[in-house]
């Protein structure tokens, strides 16, 4: 465990592949900004991988400060282990106080190997993140200026604040697209501080031999217009009509949970707060009720058209257009409407 260090700098993980960053990285980079900014520190960024240095400038306008650049050739892919070691190296070696990762595949990997490694807390999945005083309740000591880490819980009915008092450093992964990324500025200036760490050759026991990349299906985070479809749709068959509207519009296609719960649709499709947040220029919610799990996802889309056969569906609250209805008949005529303009 690191003693904690109230002025130690806001980090993020900078996750890349290729030489192409994750936007997760980007958007926390953002928040580390404001994070840091209202504790009065740094915003720092953690870039392994190899011949990386031509990312540093892109982080930095984003809003890191300082980037922490370690260029290894046995960097140049990922591996859980090496990897570890150069962010627990650096943590131990600059002791911030928050480290911030991408809740992607490989941020869930490394992060709790890095969190075990230094006997530091960590929260997962986290949707929002806040600075606050908080009361101890069993010593009623007021710990100043803690991160607040805020993640929906048993299975996103209620949503839990954890923070942590003294394991340090404060971790989190947050899940991507729940922070909006900044609009990047060409003129901010950082510095570039070069690391290097000693990997001992245990850590490399794995050697690449071949990559299969499979392409990513849908790209809801992406999309300009979204047809989402909920529990009121039905069955698989009946979610044809979502495919369908979602072709004549251009749009991509996504979910409530309740649709993935039922099988109807891959989990890759799912809007809301244990999916993915979006922010469209027009999301259409098709038989979806609106619980404040899925709105949580969606509720900052450009334009918001909700389909519901209940006047009284939540998801009417947060729309700027309602069709009370019955989406069977809606969204044919829809369809139709959009097939006579072209």
């Amino acid at each position: 465990m690191i003693e904690p260090n109230r002025q130690g700098e806001v980090w993020v993980f900078a996750e890349q592949e290729d030489g192409a960053l994750a936007d997760v990285s980007l958007e926390l980079c953002g928040k580390a900004r404001e994070l840091a900014d209202r504790l009065g520190v740094e915003a720092g960024v953690v870039l392994p991988g190899h011949r990386v240095e031509g990312l540093c400038a892109r982080l930095i306008a984003q809003g890191a400060g300082t980037v922490y650049l370690t260029d290894d050739p046995r960097l140049a892919h990922y591996q859980t282990a090496p990897y570890a070691a150069v962010l627990s190296t650096l943590v131990q070696r600059h002791r911030p106080q928050i480290v911030l990762y991408g809740a992607s595949p490989l941020g869930r990997d490394l992060a709790p190997r890095v969190a075990s490694g230094l006997r530091a807390g960590m929260t997962a999945d986290c949707t929002d993140l806040d600075i606050s005083d908080v009361e101890d309740p069993k010593t009623k000591t007021l710990h100043k200026n803690l991160l607040l880490q805020i993640r929906p819980a048993f299975g996103g009915n209620i949503i839990a604040t954890i923070v942590n008092y003294d394991q340090w450093p404060q971790m989190a992964t947050v899940r991507e697209g729940v922070m909006a990324m900044r609009e990047p500025d060409p003129a901010r200036r950082g510095r570039i501080v070069r690391e290097t760490v000693e990997l001992d050759p245990s850590l490399l026991a794995l050697r690449l031999i071949e990559r299969h990349i499979e392409p990513r299906k849908v790209n809801l985070k992406g999309a300009r217009v979204i047809v989402a479809g909920g529990g009121g749709v039905g069955s698989k068959d009946a979610f044809k009509l979502i495919y369908d509207l979602a072709g004549a519009i251009g749009g991509a296609v996504g979910a409530s949970r309740a649709a993935v719960d039922s099988g109807w649709i891959g989990k890759e499709h799912q809007v809301g707060q244990t999916g993915t947040t979006v922010r469209p220029a027009l999301y259409i919610a098709v038989a979806i009720s609106g619980a404040v799990q899925h709105r949580a996802g969606m509720e900052e889309s450009a334009k918001i058209v909700a389909i519901n056969q209940d006047p009284q569906a939540p998801i009417f609250s947060v729309a700027h257009y309602g069709i009370v209805g019955d989406f069977r008949q809606v969204v044919p005529r829809m369809i139709k409407a959009l097939k006579e303009r072209v």
